[in-house]
């Protein structure tokens, strides 16, 4: 069985292991909170809202991690901050939702393309696909299909280093003399492998839609970004130059002295290492690149992905500080309310460059999220350590199919599970979807308590048509998983207890996040209630710029609109 690294890891019960046998699929909520009734893939919006006032730029903050609840709870306790200026002269979407699975990778495709992961093609960081082969292969005339797609930090050339193999002297002082074309610094053979070339799929490659970026290129502008790893090259888009400068230290790189890990086991490191992104973002707003050392034209498509606010929700205590949410999970503990004041002063640094460059009367300003973070509340927190669970479902298959493969052939499970099989039929799909509804699994709380809870930890289960249903693809899609698992409230698969939340699942903890669009001629404060989706930021910053968000691939087959106006 391959396990990727994310992979880690009585009459209530009874009830709902019989709930998720039966019925098949309810088509899945927006988030699944119990108060929706539809899902949306971006086809349900009927109004398109008349013309924006055109802007040169548009700058956007990915902020992972961040929820609604989090900037209202901030921008009311910090009424003299950086985010509460630009809530109070920008539009405030208050009820916007991310796509399923609310990983990164979506959730910044879902951004830049306008689209679900069932038309992008790009459902996770870490896949499987059952028609690529292998990485290394270089037989592929003898070569069996499926294989993982890791566009993590696996990809790297050297995935231990900041730079992720470019061999800057220095480090990390030196960062950002790192490479504007990070796709140098991918291993092809890390890579899997197009059976029809027989060489090495690059992540802009896989993508199946164009992005933002192409768009404002073909008509002649430039483009930036800064992201966390060198695979978000993807954001190139199929052409493979969609963006001019892309900046990517490696996120999961060993951690410069005094700390140990990599960047994300300590969130003083972890801002530390967006302070390098921060730096790369005012370089351009200063006219340079993102090294600062050369001059470049302000882009027009630029910004960056936070990591500190994520970071302080999953880790339990870092630097002396309690990481997460009071208990009830609306007011942040200390370590997140420090994240927030570093991503605040962030945005601070950003407003001041714009003043001071003549930018900010051209400038819109967009903030938002790849994904949330789940769970809010410490108490409803479910550590189930996923192994146990393959380990048994592959045991029930082996006895039933003497001499078979273990079932699960490849799985990434976070507060979602995803397991694609080594036997693609319905009828396997059927056989775990049965095991796992009615297995039940041990864990502990946050307070490691031992817990056992019943269905594998799973509210609802996706089996093979089921799961191409969801998503709005076909069964021959080779890209989707066989079982597609939404996680009850709380449950974070994860061995041991060096997490408290997690994100990838369809809980409004994890998808409910902000959406802000502070325009440079805005007077006031507007509040929109109605539930938009972040696959509307794509076509919303063309608009802006005075392009057609119809150039979008994803925008045409969806039928995604711009947010609306108030």
């Amino acid at each position: 069985m391959l396990t990727n690294r994310r992979a880690r890891g009585a009459v209530a019960g009874a009830a709902l292991g019989a709930a998720l046998l039966t019925g098949a699929v309810a088509t899945p909520a927006l988030a699944d909170d119990g108060k929706d009734a539809g899902h949306s893939i971006g086809h349900g919006h009927a109004f398109e809202p008349a013309g924006r006032s055109t802007a040169k730029h548009v700058l956007l903050l990915s902020v992972d991690g961040l929820h609604q609840q989090d900037l209202d709870w901030y921008v009311r306790t910090h009424p003299s901050s950086a985010l509460a200026a630009l809530v109070s002269h920008g539009t405030d979407y208050t009820h916007a939702q991310t796509p399923v699975p609310s990983d990164s990778f979506p959730g910044m495709i879902a951004q830049a393309t306008g689209g679900n992961p069932g038309t992008t093609g790009i459902y996770y960081d870490d896949t499987f696909n059952r028609s690529l082969l292998p990485a290394g292969t270089t037989n592929c005339t003898t070569a069996k299909p499926g294989a993982e797609v890791a566009y993590t930090e696996a990809a790297d050339k050297n995935p231990l280093a900041l730079d992720a193999g470019q061999g800057l002297p220095g480090l990390p002082a030196s960062i950002l003399s790192m490479t504007g074309t990070p796709a140098s610094l991918l291993d092809p053979a890390q890579l899997p492998v197009d059976p029809a070339t027989c060489k090495p799929v690059y992540p802009h490659q896989y993508l199946k839609v164009n992005t933002i970026f192409e768009v404002a290129k073909s008509a002649g502008l430039t483009t930036a970004w800064s992201d966390k790893h060198p695979a978000y090259e993807i954001l190139n888009g199929p052409s493979g130059t969609g963006v001019d400068d892309l900046f990517t230290p490696e996120i999961n790189s060993n951690a410069a002295a005094p700390f140990t890990g990599d960047w994300t086991t300590d969130n003083a490191a972890t801002q530390q290492y967006d302070g390098y992104k921060v730096q790369a973002v005012v370089n351009e707003i200063d006219g340079k690149d993102h090294s600062g050392t050369k001059a470049a034209a302000v882009p027009a498509i630029f910004g960056m992905n936070f990591q500190s606010v994520s970071t302080a929700q999953k880790l339990p205590v870092s630097d002396g500080l309690t990481g997460g949410y009071l208990p009830g999970g609306t007011v942040p503990g200390p370590l997140l309310s420090k994240a927030l004041d570093f991503v605040d002063a962030s945005v601070g640094r950003f407003e001041t460059a714009l003043q001071e460059t003549g930018r900010a009367a051209d400038t819109t300003v967009i903030l938002s999220a790849k994904h949330g973070q789940s769970p809010t509340d410490p108490a409803a927190l479910k550590r189930i350590p996923d192994g146990p669970i393959i380990a048994g479902l592959n045991s029930a298959w082996a006895a039933t199919h003497p001499g078979s493969a273990d079932l699960v052939a490849f799985s990434t499970d976070d507060d979602i599970m995803q397991l694609w099989l080594s036997d693609h039929s319905q009828a396997a799909a059927d056989f775990a979807k049965a095991y796992l509804a009615t297995h039940n699994a041990a864990g502990n709380t946050t307070t490691s308590s031992s817990i056992t809870v019943p269905s594998s930890g799973l509210a609802t289960i996706y089996a093979g048509a089921e799961v191409a249903r969801y998503f709005g693809t076909s069964t021959a899609d080779a890209r989707i998983p066989n079982i597609l698992g939404i996680a009850q409230t709380g449950v974070v698969y994860t061995g041991g207890t060096k997490k408290i939340a997690e994100h990838g699942g369809a809980s409004a903890d994890d998808r409910n996040v902000p959406i802000v669009v502070a325009e440079p001629r805005a007077h006031g404060k507007q509040v929109i209630g109605k539930t938009v989706e972040t696959t509307q930021i794509a076509p919303t910053i063309l608009k802006e710029l005075g392009l057609d968000p119809r150039q979008l691939q994803a925008v045409r087959i969806e039928g995604t609109k711009t947010l609306p106006r108030g």
